[in-house]
């Protein structure tokens, strides 16, 4: 079996743990993650949701929080407020700096991003290959209001806006900078085709899996794969199960459900991406909605909240991936 996941970072993370204990040491797991909320701080280059996946899967991740390294220190931060260096409002852990160290060095030694990620993941054993979405500069810019400006906006880094703004201002659109031009990252292309399913994991639609899928390579051979598309919602009962995605969505006039998420990505054979589409069971009414909007849905318990759970999300997740690819095609 070889399952290729598209992911952000906890969300995508987490699915990915419970698809790794469900899957036998003879199958292959390729996790595409998004690019697009990387960003430059310090001098150093920040990757997010790479850093997420990698540390989860090889169990160094900070289990209370689900992003940063455990048993973490705050040595250096401390020291930078204490020189006024800004920004002020995204601090970096001790062992954390260290893995943008080593990334930084060798993006400045002339290698690309999937070649230093393939590095940085030989110490962690993940079980898993990481791959970027795209080795190009990729940046998602969030559109708010301004009154100083001109254009009565401005556009502020994804970062800022999630995490110095805890995304309580208004959404009026998302940029992702660098996006038409940017090419997928070596062997991204491939594990899509050659994959026996792809995996769309709940992780936000907007600023995660919208960059993956932005990509022209990869959206065309999401198109061309034989594989199944099967998502999985990060929205249960109206609202994000983690994150602020609820305000990403409504700012982009995406409703803020299951089926409004599931509408939003389409149905593969109408132009969109999914062949099928798992909501949770108790969005179970949204079924017949999405069904009736070309989307394949079925409703599953969704929630990950211990690894039993998770472990039985992915299967869930198999079990209509294989019931696809089984059935004869027309």
């Amino acid at each position: 079996m070889r399952v290729c996941v598209l992911s952000g970072g906890i969300g995508g993370a987490r699915f990915t743990e419970g698809l790794r204990s469900t899957l036998g040491p003879d199958d292959q797991i390729t996790v595409v993650a998004n690019t697009a909320d990387d960003i430059w701080l310090f001098g150093l280059k920040i990757c997010p949701d790479l850093d997420t996946v990698m540390y989860t899967l090889g169990g160094g991740i900070d289990d209370e929080r689900r992003w940063g390294r455990a048993h973490e220190t705050w040595n250096a931060k401390e020291e930078l407020l204490a020189y006024g260096v800004q920004p002020d409002w995204f601090g970096l852990g001790d062992r954390d700096l260290a893995t943008h160290l080593v990334r930084t060095q060798m993006l400045s030694a002339g290698y690309g991003l999937s070649d230093v990620t393939r590095a940085l993941c030989r110490r962690w054993d993940t079980g898993v290959e990481l791959l970027a979405m795209s080795d190009d500069r990729v940046e998602t810019h969030v559109l708010v209001d301004d009154d100083e400006s001109d254009s009565g906006q401005r556009a502020i880094h994804f970062q800022e806006y999630w995490v110095r703004l805890r995304a309580s201002v208004p959404v009026r659109g998302v940029v992702v900078v660098g996006l038409e031009s940017a090419t997928a990252g070596p062997g991204v292309v491939d594990e899509i085709e050659q994959s026996d399913l792809v995996v769309v994991a709940p992780s936000n639609p907007i600023v995660s899996v919208g960059p993956i899928v932005g990509v022209a390579e990869i959206r065309e051979a999401l198109r061309r794969t034989t594989a199944p598309v099967v998502g999985v919602s990060p929205i249960v009962g109206g609202a994000a199960v983690r994150g602020m995605a609820d305000q990403l969505l409504s700012g982009l006039g995406v409703e803020v459900s299951a089926a409004g998420v599931g509408r939003h990505y389409g149905a593969r054979d109408r132009g969109g991406l999914l062949d099928a589409w798992l909501v949770d069971s108790g969005d179970e009414a949204e079924v017949a909605t999405l069904r009736e909007a070309g989307v394949e849905a079925h409703a599953r318990p969704l929630l990950m909240s211990d690894d039993a759970l998770t472990t039985a999300l992915a299967a869930d997740t198999l079990e209509v991936g294989l019931a696809l690819r089984d059935r004869p095609r027309p």
